[in-house]
């Protein structure tokens, strides 16, 4: 799975955030912030990822959930690293 493919996937599960201008979500790159760019609530971002191992087939360890920081490179990260524990 390549980055740019989970960064488009992560582009679709955003789109259903209603709290996100979707105008924001037309140049995610791996260094955009969750909170700061996109202005998404920091509980939201559980849902993300609730959203993207769904998406992806993926299961996060809850330490993995805590320690993630809030830019989209973070949680590509562990996708690929969860990709690989499967």
């Amino acid at each position: 799975m390549e980055r740019q493919e989970i960064i488009a996937g992560l582009v679709e599960i955003l789109k259903t955030v209603r709290t996100i201008d979707p105008e924001k979500l037309k140049n995610v790159t791996e260094e955009t912030d969750f909170i700061t760019d996109l202005g998404t609530p920091s509980t939201e971002l559980i849902n993300i990822a609730a959203k993207a191992e769904q998406k992806f087939g993926v299961e996060f360890d809850d330490d993995d959930i805590d320690d993630m920081g809030s830019k989209v490179k973070d949680i590509v990260d562990l996708i690929l690293k969860s990709n690989k524990e499967s």
